[in-house]
């Protein structure tokens, strides 16, 4: 925010769905952005560094990102909640290798998770 003021809740131009995280640099803030708000719908958001890049590099990222998890968030469960993490290296991929590694990522999710012990 311009200023380093965080906009208050009453704040007419305060926007709900859109969440501040806070690193642990201030020099990095981060913003996460959602998707598909909505009660019981799915949700996505973007975390994007300054390590990813200036402000047009990193605003590329997230709308290149962006596209591509609306097109895969309806195929998510009700009320799940993905965070993407953008990556230094992600400002440097093509599209198809971003839409890869995405999709890479949610097929991991989905695989179920072996709860037994080593043998």
């Amino acid at each position: 925010m311009p200023g380093g003021r965080e906009p208050q809740a009453d704040h007419p131009h305060a926007d709900p769905d859109h969440v501040v995280a806070a690193p642990d640099e201030p020099d990095e803030m981060e913003r996460v952005e959602p998707v598909a708000p909505g009660p019981g719908s799915a949700r996505a958001g973007f975390v994007v560094s300054k390590a990813v890049g200036n402000a047009v590099v990193r605003n590329a990222v997230k709308r290149r990102l962006r596209h591509l998890v609306r097109a895969r968030i309806a195929a998510l469960p009700a009320g799940s909640v993905l965070v993407v993490r953008a990556l230094p290296e992600a400002a440097g991929m093509r599209y198809d290798m971003l839409e890869r590694d995405l999709d890479a990522a949610l097929e991991a999710v989905r695989r179920p998770k072996n709860r037994g012990g080593r043998r």
